[in-house]
């Protein structure tokens, strides 16, 4: 979390939550990366308590975020519950000292627990799973309109870790390969077998699994986006924490065991996009490009591991190369 957004977000902000949301006092922290997130209970039942500062996310932005996602959940995509307020509404807004707000959501902890990259689990069944789930998520969303008034989600362009010319000034390289490779998206077909609301974050950190289904949680990076996306976002991350110093060969065999099984599932609900093939390597370096923003944005200089410092050399080295994180696939 960026430091300016930290020195604003106060225990009594947390606790305001906690009584308007009628929670008990006793919390677990999650995460505190693009949101805080805690682990909160209500009568003895586990819940998710997300807490979004207005930096990051506007009210509208995460209205639309709820009312897709209780569409999903209504149309029996495993996802998390919205919880609402005892008032019926969905947010609850905080101001914080300076004026801005702070927006508390409630959430079901869905079912299965988390897969480790190196665990038993992380075999070609989940991949089936993982593939299965998001293309009953993309078969059921081509149903969804929002209704007349309603807030949309951002469209792909609209992301701020995109605009790299406010982020690195002084990278002409970084700014001239950005621009060119969201030219040549731009110039990609779209229709509504291939385009639409995507999550477009579901990797291992944002689901869990119940030995048979994975159950999807974290909607905050959803947007319109081509399907092929969230194709691409799983094997990354597969890659950047499983295979990340591995060989192109390796790479290149895990990719293909790897997507062999998730698109069979994908299959079940849904046809692959035409030319997936061909588009995915420009979604996998699309993903190098806001992750590399994201770091940048979100971990100041000086509170940076080496670990992480090595990891933005390689990810403006591919950048600049006009590299995927796999380059031989097909």
């Amino acid at each position: 979390m960026e430091k300016s957004v930290e020195v604003l977000f106060t225990q009594s902000i947390l606790d305001r939550l906690l009584v308007c949301f009628q929670l008990e006092g006793m919390v677990r922290k999650l995460g505190d990366f693009e949101n805080y997130v805690f682990e909160v209970n209500r009568e003895g039942k586990p819940l998710i308590l997300r807490i979004t500062h207005s930096s990051h996310r506007n009210r509208t932005e995460i209205e639309a975020e709820l009312g897709w996602m209780n569409f999903l959940y209504k149309n029996k995509v495993n996802c998390s519950e919205v919880i609402p307020l005892s008032s019926g509404e969905f947010i609850q807004t905080v101001n914080a000292a300076d004026g801005t707000s702070f927006y508390g959501c409630l959430f079901s902890k869905v079912k299965g627990e988390p897969v480790k990259m190196n665990s038993k689990q992380y075999n070609e069944e989940l991949f089936y799973s993982w593939g299965k789930e998001i293309g009953k998520m993309h078969l059921v969303t081509k149903q969804y309109q929002p209704k007349k008034g309603e807030s949309l989600r951002p469209y792909w362009y609209e992301e701020e870790l995109l605009r790299v010319e406010d982020l690195f000034p002084h990278d002409p390289e970084i700014i001239e390969n950005t621009e060119q490779l969201i030219k040549e998206l731009r110039e990609l077909p779209r229709n509504r077998n291939n385009f639409g609301l995507i999550h477009s974050d579901i990797h291992s950190g944002n689901f869990f699994f119940d030995g048979e289904e994975i159950h999807v949680f974290d909607f905050d990076d959803s947007c319109y986006l081509w399907f092929v996306s969230d194709i691409a976002i799983p094997l990354y991350y597969s890659l950047f924490y499983g295979y990340n110093h591995a060989k192109e060969d390796e790479k290149t065999v895990f990719s293909l065991l790897f997507l062999t099984h998730f698109t069979r599932g994908y299959e079940v609900y849904h046809p692959l996009p035409e030319k997936w093939k061909e588009q995915l390597s420009l979604f996998l370096r699309l993903r190098d490009i806001t992750l590399y923003s994201v770091f940048h944005k979100k971990i100041a200089p000086e509170d940076r591991s080496e670990q992480l410092n090595q990891i933005l050399v390689e990810l403006r080295r591919r950048i600049i190369l006009k590299e995927a994180i796999v380059q031989k696939l097909f």
